[in-house]
């Protein structure tokens, strides 16, 4: 998954949300700090909302069950993942994974999972706090690898 369709994913989920929280367009569009025309025309799929409104949209209502079932789980997850595809920045301390991740790979210093539906991957140390996160298993596995050099 890449920016864009995560921007594409949010703005088809956004009426689904604004209805689940019980909320008019007007409150909606305050929340998300758009316009009413703005996010009328999203949910008539004429537009789209930014980076910025599908972030926004994903933090505030990350305990939405449409976006937690539609990408599988944390929504911070995925926006960090998508933000810092190329940065290295300390993440939270997580449960391990029970639900929406597979293990790929294991030592007794760390883990690398991938998520089951927006496919993501993220590393997570032994403690299971998650210490970096990508779409890419080769950038995970080389931070993964640094993790371990440092750990030395």
């Amino acid at each position: 998954m890449n920016r864009d369709e995560f921007i594409g994913m949010m703005s088809k989920n956004l009426k689904l949300v604004r209805t689940e929280f019980g909320l008019n367009q007007d409150k909606m569009a305050y929340c998300l700090g758009i316009s009413k025309k703005t996010l009328v025309e999203i949910e008539k799929e004429r537009s789209q909302l930014g980076w910025t409104g599908a972030a926004a949209l994903a933090e505030i209502f990350s305990d939405s069950s449409v976006l937690q079932n539609a990408f599988g789980g944390e929504m911070s997850d995925l926006v960090k993942a998508l933000a810092f595809d190329d940065t290295t920045v300390n993440f939270r301390q997580t449960h391990g994974g029970k639900v929406w991740w597979k293990q790929i790979e294991e030592t007794d210093k760390w883990k690398i999972q991938q998520n089951y539906i927006s496919q993501h991957y993220r590393l997570l140390t032994a403690g299971n706090r998650c210490v970096y996160s990508s779409f890419h298993l080769e950038k995970v596995r080389q931070a993964a690898e640094e993790y371990e050099k440092n750990m030395e």
